[in-house]
């Protein structure tokens, strides 16, 4: 498997959504869903994106995949280093002014065939094969008057993938593949249990091989047996499949057993990425470790401290100055609310946005959670 560049980068992908006022119905603000995202997603592996609810994971995760186009950013698509450090050295000159007319060529032909944001047409249908993404909830994401073949064939007819002898050994196939019968064919979504649906929106996701899939809570709505099952077949997928997740989700103890990395977000902001372990022995930033806090602990006998979120979440239409957090965090000083803190190294692969954290780090006395047994 070939781990040697990332299958996605996102740099600086921003989503604001207008809100409408007066007579006339006027653009007087903007909700700032995701404000100014920039991720790696390593080929192969899993990120996890956590965070409490309305904090933007969802909209990244659709923004991603275009279901709705970024406000400013750019997303790219698995784009080898070579290409990418021409395409940095292409945007520094734009952005200094002293781009040539043919280098502002070369990064538009770049730009059409590795950028996310900016690919239309043939090309967009073209990368919509290799990336899919199975939604939280799996019976509304299923037409209610197509049998299971149908559901199932469709990906097939829409991007020509197979002839019609083909289709239904391909179908079956997949079917047999997640546990499900031949005679599930002609049924309706309606007369499957949610653990059952969710496989079929699984089949459907992964039905034309595609690289890459956002996954938007797929656990949440099913019972905790029925989770492990669902999370053990998305990891037997993946070593199958050679597949690329992003794991959204708010349920700490799921992200210590599917992803390799986490990235916690805090009002349309990372706040901090790390190697799951390193982020479960070693959250740097006040937000991670709360949410961190929160998670149950299976063993009455290891009594912890807890530090409970406090305040509401502040708006995104009018998100508080500097960091984000500091309105709900016990640390915060100063300069917390005069100057925005950017996302820095503090460990191997670990960045956490955040003024005080190696006072935090020194303070800290967090005991590692113990693994959840999924």
């Amino acid at each position: 498997m070939n781990h040697h560049f990332p299958l996605l980068r996102l740099r600086n992908v921003k989503k604001y959504f207008p809100i409408k006022g007066g007579v006339f119905g006027k653009t007087i603000n903007f909700v700032k869903s995701v404000d100014g995202v920039s991720l790696d997603i390593d080929r192969g592996r899993t990120l996890a994106l956590v965070g409490e609810s309305g904090c933007g994971k969802t909209t990244l995760g659709r923004t991603i995949l275009r279901l709705t186009n970024p406000t400013a950013g750019d997303i790219y698509f698995d784009a080898p280093p070579q290409a990418m450090e021409e395409m940095d050295r292409l945007n520094q000159g734009v952005r200094d002014g002293y781009a040539r007319e043919e280098d502002v060529k070369r990064l538009r032909e770049l730009d059409d065939r590795y950028n996310l944001s900016s690919v239309t047409g043939k090309e967009q249908m073209r990368l919509r094969r290799r990336m899919q993404i199975v939604f939280q909830d799996p019976l509304s994401s299923l037409d209610p008057r197509m049998t299971i073949k149908q559901i199932l064939s469709e990906p097939f007819r829409i991007h020509q993938r197979a002839s019609r002898e083909e289709l239904e050994t391909t179908v079956i196939g997949l079917l047999e593949s997640v546990g499900l019968k031949q005679e599930h064919l002609y049924r309706y979504p309606h007369e499957f249990s949610g653990g059952q649906l969710q496989r079929i929106c699984i089949l459907r996701a992964i039905a034309l091989n595609p690289d890459f899939l956002v996954l938007d809570e797929p656990t949440s709505a099913l019972d905790v047996s029925v989770q492990a099952q669902i999370l053990n077949l998305l990891k037997d997928l993946q070593k199958e499949h050679e597949l690329t997740y992003l794991f959204i989700t708010h349920d700490l103890s799921v992200v210590r057993f599917i992803s390799t990395k986490a990235a916690v977000m805090y009002l349309g902001k990372i706040v901090e990425t790390a190697p799951t372990e390193e982020l479960f022995n070693n959250a740097l930033h006040p937000c991670a470790r709360l949410l961190l806090d929160a998670v149950p602990v299976a063993d009455p006998g290891l009594r912890r401290e807890k530090q409970l979120m406090e305040g509401d979440v502040p708006t995104p239409v009018d998100p508080p100055s500097g960091c984000r957090f500091r309105t709900r965090c016990r640390f915060a000083e100063d300069i917390c609310s005069t100057s925005e803190p950017l996302l820095e190294e503090a460990g191997t692969d670990h960045l956490v946005a955040c003024h005080l954290y190696g006072r935090i780090r020194e303070s800290a006395h967090q005991t590692p959670l113990p693994r959840p047994g999924l």
